[in-house]
């Protein structure tokens, strides 16, 4: 697994770096080595974020957390992440080539800690009529109908985007990638 790190507003330590590289080995097992893990630490005022982001064969998994210590931060992402793939552990099972490696990950965790299998269900269907607008104009749209993100055809590039409202009062642009 290849790890890079992002600081924002504060100098990583080496011993931080060893103790994410000892964390996201448990990781190992579950990935190819063609993984790639971005951890990025911002530090605002007193309070450190850690965000890690390990994607590999087309799945993303994603945490983040904000603690006063840079290191309880990485202990709560670990922990969220380590919870993401029991959560999708039938799903993770058909992509691993070798049988049991996801096994030896979850018997680190302590007993009783395994999440109840969630059967994901669609209640409701909606579509949506999607034209070519501007970025500014899909943000207008989203806060016009006080929704949380808003689906439309980027004018500048004739490609479907989404515009959602991020923490802080900040917005996100989605946009499609070829792997």
């Amino acid at each position: 697994m290849k790890i890079t790190y992002t600081a924002r507003k504060v100098n990583l330590r080496d011993n931080f770096k060893e103790r994410c590289e000892k964390k996201l080995a448990k990781f190992k097992k579950i990935f190819s080595e063609d993984a790639i893990a971005n951890v990025v630490v911002t530090l605002e005022k007193n309070r450190q974020t850690v965000e890690i982001t390990i994607r590999d064969n087309r799945m993303v998994y994603r945490a983040e957390s904000t603690q006063p210590e840079m290191n309880d931060a990485l202990d709560r992402v670990i922990d969220i992440l380590m919870r993401q793939i029991r959560k999708n552990k039938t799903r993770l099972e058909k992509r691993i080539k070798s049988g049991g490696s996801l096994d030896l990950l979850t018997a680190e965790l302590p007993q009783g800690t395994e999440e109840p299998e969630e059967d994901y269900q669609v209640v409701r269907k909606k579509q949506v009529l999607i034209k070519p607008i501007s970025v500014d104009e899909a943000i207008l749209e989203m806060n016009m109908i006080n929704h949380d993100f808003f689906m439309f055809i980027n004018a500048e590039t004739d490609e479907v985007n989404v515009v959602y409202k991020r923490e802080g009062g900040h917005y996100g642009l989605l946009e499609p990638a070829k792997d």
